[in-house]
Parts: C-alpha cells; sequence; structure tokens
C-alpha cells in the first residue's frame, strides 16, 4: 500500500492516520507491526515511519515497550463524578476530539419501572453512538419530556452537545443529578456499533437530571466501554 506523495499533508501525517484508522477498526489487536513491516508495506522511509510512530504515542494511543514492540495503549476517559458535564466536555478536558453519531430519535413509550422513576409515560428518546478522537466509546440513550425532544430533534445532534443545546437554546438550567453506575453486559447489536465482542463487559451508568424546580429534565442510560471509560471521585476522611 501506498501513500499519496502528491498530496501536500506531509507522509508521515498520512501513515498516521492510516494506523489510526486501522486501530479503530480492530485490525490491529495488541501491537503494531515493526518499522521494517510498516516501511515495506507504505514504502516510506524509517524516519517516516517512527514520526508516524511518535505522535501516536504522543497522543496516548501507542505505547512503547523496549525489545517487544510497539503496542496499543487507548487512553480512557476520565468522568469525575463530582460535577455535572456533557460527555463532550469530559472528553475535551482528556485533550480529544468528541464525537456523536445519532443512531434513533423517536417518540416512545416507557416501562413502569422507568415511568416511576422520572414520572411520565411517554418520552422522546435519542440514540448516540459517542467517539472520542474517532473510536466508538460509548452508546447513549437520552429520555426527554416531549415538548423538549420536539425542539431538540430539529438540531444536528452529530455535532451538538444535548446539554448546550438545553442551555442556549431552550433556556433550561439542569441543576441536580443522580446517577449510577454498575457492571454489565452488551447486547450484539450495540457491540457492533462499538467494535466489540457481543456479551462483553461494559460500564453501564444511569443519571436522572431535574431543574432548579425540581421537575424533570433527562434520563440518561448510557452504555460505555471498559477499556475506555472510567469514573473517579475523590474522597476525604475526616477526624471525629
Amino acid at each position: 500500500m501506498t501513500l499519496d506523495y502528491t498530496n501536500s499533508i506531509p507522509l508521515h501525517v498520512q501513515l498516521k492516520v492510516e494506523l489510526e484508522k486501522k486501530i479503530y477498526n480492530g485490525l490491529y489487536k495488541d501491537k503494531i507491526p515493526s518499522e521494517r513491516e510498516l516501511m515495506d508495506e507504505y514504502y516510506v522511509s524509517r524516519s517516516t515511519v517512527r514520526q508516524s510512530i511518535n505522535q501516536l504515542v504522543s497522543d496516548g494511543i501507542l505505547i512503547k515497550k523496549p525489545g517487544k514492540g510497539t503496542f496499543i495503549a487507548l487512553k480512557p476517559i476520565n468522568d469525575w463524578l463530582g460535577s455535572l458535564s456533557s460527555t463532550s466536555e469530559v472528553i475535551e478536558r482528556m485533550g480529544m476530539q468528541p464525537g456523536a453519531k445519532l443512531i434513533k430519535a423517536e417518540i416512545k413509550t416507557v416501562n413502569k419501572e422507568l415511568s416511576e422513576r422520572i414520572g411520565i409515560n411517554e418520552i422522546y428518546h435519542f440514540k448516540r453512538v459517542r467517539y472520542a478522537n474517532n473510536i466508538p466509546i460509548g452508546i447513549e440513550r437520552h429520555y426527554y419530556p416531549i415538548h423538549f425532544g420536539e425542539k431538540l430533534v430539529n438540531y444536528d445532534l452529530n455535532k451538538e452537545a444535548f446539554y448546550d443545546l438545553l442551555e442556549r437554546e431552550l433556556g433550561v438550567n439542569p441543576f441536580e443529578c443522580e446517577q449510577f453506575i454498575k457492571a454489565g453486559k452488551i447486547n450484539k447489536s450495540d457491540a457492533k456499533l462499538l467494535n466489540i465482542e457481543p456479551d462483553s463487559s461494559i460500564l453501564i451508568a444511569e443519571r436522572k437530571i431535574t431543574d432548579i424546580n425540581n421537575e424533570f429534565v433527562e434520563f440518561e442510560l448510557a452504555y460505555y466501554r471498559s477499556d475506555m471509560y472510567s469514573f473517579k471521585i475523590n474522597l476525604s476522611r475526616k477526624g471525629l
């Protein structure tokens, strides 16, 4: 495979992009090919290969192990539990580029358990795949009162953050958040969206948000790859 020598984009940048694609698509599992193998495959010099690899190491995607090779070491997303932040804000704080793909937008009736938690029977449901540096890291299901959903669906939800739209366009100020986190398994169709094996272990986060008047704003059910997403909380023990 050859790179585009007529392109104004430097060869080491082109190679970096190609390697990232193969990593994200699962073509490389634990480690990438050797420098010599990459030189032969892409018809580039050793210095070009090393520049590409060094940048991926700097980005936290690869890690070098002397005498063993260069291994994939994707940087997990750390979501601090002490603040109410959107997924996009969390990803940006980690120095990565957030992204989203809308899978579904519909009005539906919720089950009895969820209805009792949020106080309504019919909701507007949005399902999105969330990305960090083009890596699929999670699937988020958002449930809103229908009058919110009917407004939100008019925006480009592949680019916009829900929290930003609620505050900027709908004049809603999320105030309180109740969140639960647990381990679980992912189903076959969602596993395919995340490029992971069916029945893989995942993190499940449930979040209910109300406004300053304690009115229901949003319920979120999210499934995150356990190798890409972690939660952090700062604790302290005070003397009696």
